[in-house]
């Protein structure tokens, strides 16, 4: 499916922009949104600002795409109708929540060109892992006690609603387990709208245990996914399974992983020192990698970076 144009702000087929080389995705939501001074400590995280303040989301966005990223990825991680119906929200209130993390980049990048910035641009809607809307950390465990039948039916919904909004494609992320992926891929036949499925990772395996290459191996023959990788894991990891996914499928990679940081699930706070440098990049695009960027506790700073490296030369 080519992308929604908005003449302008939005380019053709994201797919496409893979063949001739590297893209740059943003980097954390959540951490240029606590650096603006908002609190996140709350289930919803990023995806309450959705609701209460969707300008601060569409201004982290911008940031990111100043910054040098040409994909800005959705503030809807966390939104789910479950989610949201926790805080009191009806299914139609929460399904326009969903659509706006969607309009919130598309503004971004309507303000970026009016900023004077010429690439193109993208815009990727965030679907998180059903651990993301337990808000317990259990995205890093996998392995929930669902069947992929019934994890198809919980993301199934909230795919139609962010395909709904046109977005470029799906990014169906921080996945832990094979399990989940296998739901995943069910749920996004038929939206018309690619995806991008990307794990986290410890070492070569899922969170959940499984070898990458059995996990990556899924994708290889669906037709909706442009690009597969990992993302939310340590900068360490991402190399070797870059090499993993490129040789597995023969698809383009995505890597975008966290700081190095780790998070501590039951105080909700980052501890550790950063290990994301730029050095690494080149590394994972040797591997296969195309679309990189960061994940947790990865800003500005890093991204405009990561554009650096990759600039053709």
């Amino acid at each position: 499916m080519d992308s929604l144009i908005i003449p302008g702000v939005t380019s053709p087929a994201l797919a496409d922009a893979l063949d001739g080389g590297a893209v740059v995705l943003d980097g954390g939501m959540s951490n240029q949104l606590e650096s603006a001074g908002y609190d996140l400590s709350d289930e919803l995280w990023s995806a309450r600002l959705l609701a209460e303040r969707p300008e601060a989301v569409t201004q982290a966005h911008l940031a990111y795409f100043e910054a040098g990223a040409s994909v800005a990825i959705t503030a809807s991680y966390q939104a789910t109708f479950e989610g949201f119906a926790r805080r009191g929200s009806g299914r139609e209130r929460a399904a326009a929540l969903m659509r706006l993390s969607v309009e919130s980049a598309r503004e971004a990048a309507r303000r970026a060109r009016a900023l004077g910035v010429v690439r193109p641009l993208w815009v990727a809607a965030s679907a998180g892992p059903y651990g993301a809307m337990l808000a317990d950390g259990s995205e890093y465990r996998g392995r929930y006690g669902l069947t992929v039948d019934e994890l198809e039916r919980f993301h199934r919904p909230r795919l139609e609603v962010l395909a709904s909004a046109g977005p470029d494609v799906l990014a169906l992320e921080t996945v832990p387990d094979t399990e989940e992926a296998r739901a995943l891929l069910r749920a996004v036949r038929g939206l018309g709208v690619p995806a991008w499925l990307s794990y986290t990772v410890a070492g070569d395996r899922t969170r959940a245990g499984q070898p990458l290459e059995e996990a990556f191996a899924l994708a290889a023959d669906a037709d909706e996914v442009i690009a597969v990788g990992v993302n939310c894991c340590a900068p360490g990891d991402a190399a070797a399974a870059a090499r993993t996914a490129a040789r597995v499928t023969g698809k383009p990679v995505v890597v975008y992983p966290n700081s190095g940081e780790s998070w501590d699930a039951e105080s909700r706070t980052w501890a550790g020192r950063s290990t994301f440098t730029p050095d690494q990049v080149e590394r994972w695009r040797a591997g296969g990698a195309r679309l990189i960027g960061g994940c947790c506790r990865v800003g500005p700073g890093a991204i405009a970076d990561i554009a650096r490296v990759l600039a053709p030369r």
